[in-house]
């Protein structure tokens, strides 16, 4: 069976060209494999689909994705999603290890032990901060700022610097409109952030978690 490339509106011309280039002699063998082996997102086989490009061999409906799994294409082929946040669909499993939404470092009162978890974003130690850590985490309820003082960092370095999804120990300090949670223990929940994958029913591409900015 071989995929006849006409021009496809909609199509970008990288992901025609990928598709030429990954097919070489040997010809697509099925929709998943036309899927898999260009690595194309979810969008060039959608354009594919209605352009009836598939020819009679191959045309054949699409099995929906998941919800985990669009979640996962949308951030590995752009950077972001217009579907839910990723930890709204783990925040049962994030629940269940006593993990609070970001949200509630905002309306939690100074000095309030607090519990939470997020994405890395921003990871930052100004010079002038003598071995304090800036950390910026994010669930589908908001941001929350977190300090990390130089001997939780040290203790903890390689998670406070290399953990994607973290959990987070603290007391809330409120200084007029400026919320910050100083962290006292740190947690790598990647076991939870692989959960992800499994209710995108297929292990793909995770790189996208990793995509903090780190300024340290």
């Amino acid at each position: 069976m071989r995929l006849g490339l006409r021009r496809i509106s909609g199509l970008r011309e990288e992901d025609a060209a990928r598709l030429v280039l990954a097919r070489g002699e040997e010809p697509y063998r099925s929709v998943e494999d036309v899927w898999r082996r260009p690595g194309l997102g979810p969008g060039a086989l959608d354009h594919l689909a209605k352009a009836d490009a598939f020819g009679p061999e191959l045309n054949v409906a699409l099995k929906a994705m998941t919800e985990g799994r669009e979640i996962i294409e949308d951030y590995s082929h752009v950077g972001l999603t217009l579907r839910r946040q990723p930890l709204a669909l783990l925040r049962e499993d994030l629940s269940a290890l006593k993990r609070v939404p970001c949200r509630a470092a905002d309306t939690a009162w100074d000095g309030q032990y607090v519990q939470t978890a997020g994405l890395v974003l921003v990871r930052q130690m100004p010079g002038a901060a003598k071995g304090v850590m800036f950390m910026t985490i994010e669930d589908e309820t908001g941001v929350a700022n977190l300090v990390i003082w130089k001997t939780l960092y040290e203790k903890q370095r390689p998670i406070a610097l290399g953990a994607h999804l973290i959990g987070v120990d603290g007391r809330i300090q409120r200084e007029g409109e400026v919320v910050h949670l100083v962290a006292y223990k740190l947690h790598d929940l990647r076991d939870v952030l692989s959960g992800l994958e499994s209710r995108a029913n297929d292990p793909g591409d995770m790189a996208w978690a990793k995509c903090s900015r780190n300024f340290c």
